[in-house]
């Protein structure tokens, strides 16, 4: 009865001792889960005040400010633009038929610039 005695309080002891390295281990975890929760809002800060400054310096009326201090920019006047019918004639489109080999095409050297037209065919 009484190795029956100290083998029962034996695993209380032994009980006891690993309920309190579970407490002792969660309280260490709660308090890592604070430094986190802590360091992630002061993380959180620190991004909303660079967005705030980024949103600052990127402002149209600062940049406009600051081309008008530092680029030596002409305002645009109306005699800079021409008219529609003033612009040069749109290249040729060269048409060539298909080829056995598509790629050979693709890399092939174009036959024009298509910038000048061709001549035309002598009869």
């Amino acid at each position: 009865m009484r190795l029956l005695n100290i083998m029962v309080i034996g695993a209380l002891i032994l009980a006891a001792s690993f309920v309190y390295k579970i407490k002792f281990d969660s309280t260490l975890q709660v308090e890592r889960v604070g430094k986190l929760a802590s360091e992630l809002r002061r993380e959180r800060n620190a991004i909303a005040i660079l967005r705030a400054e980024w949103a600052r310096l990127d402002t149209p009326g600062r940049i406009e400010g600051l081309a008008s201090r530092h680029l030596a920019l002409r305002p645009i006047v109306s005699t800079q633009f021409d008219s529609f019918d003033r612009l040069p004639d749109r290249p040729p489109v060269i048409v060539q038929p298909p080829s056995a080999d598509p790629i050979g095409a693709m890399i092939a050297p174009p036959d024009a610039t298509g910038s000048v037209p061709a001549p035309p065919a002598a009869r």
